[in-house]
């Protein structure tokens, strides 16, 4: 009788641990920040810095203008940035569709411009755009 319990005991034990186990796992997995998962699992801010610091910052103008806060604002509007003349007289307010068709081909959007820059993978530009949008909300 004294063995049967001891075992009862070492499996009910055996259960517990699987079962915090796997409540562990997926409380770790839910309290992962989101992100919007690039290629490789990368996120937005790793393939902003990636793909985009060559040219762009989010608060100073290089060879690109600044982007924090792109989401939302009319192309052509930092007043500190020289844009081509196709992009000063355009008429596109950056938002997900917009930045998606700019990001797949600049050209499509704004012709003669002069940013040569493609983001072919739909992930990669998804992750991009979310990060940027993040960057455009006041908290």
């Amino acid at each position: 009788m004294m063995i049967q319990k001891r075992q009862n005991v070492k499996k009910a034990r055996g259960a517990s641990i699987v079962a915090l186990g796997v409540l562990a796992l997926v409380a770790f997995r839910t309290v992962q920040p989101s992100r919007a998962a690039g290629q490789g699992g990368q996120d937005g801010k790793s393939l902003f810095e990636k793909r985009c610091t060559g040219c762009h910052a989010l608060d100073v103008d290089h060879e690109g203008p600044r982007l924090r806060r792109v989401f939302g604002r009319p192309s052509g509007m930092v007043k500190t940035f020289k844009y081509s003349e196709a992009l000063q007289r355009a008429k596109v307010t950056w938002d997900e569709a917009e930045l998606d068709k700019w990001l797949t081909d600049t050209e499509s959007i704004v012709p003669d411009n002069d940013m040569g820059f493609r983001v072919p993978k739909r992930e990669e530009r998804a992750a991009i755009i979310a990060y940027l949008k993040s960057l455009s909300t006041t908290p």
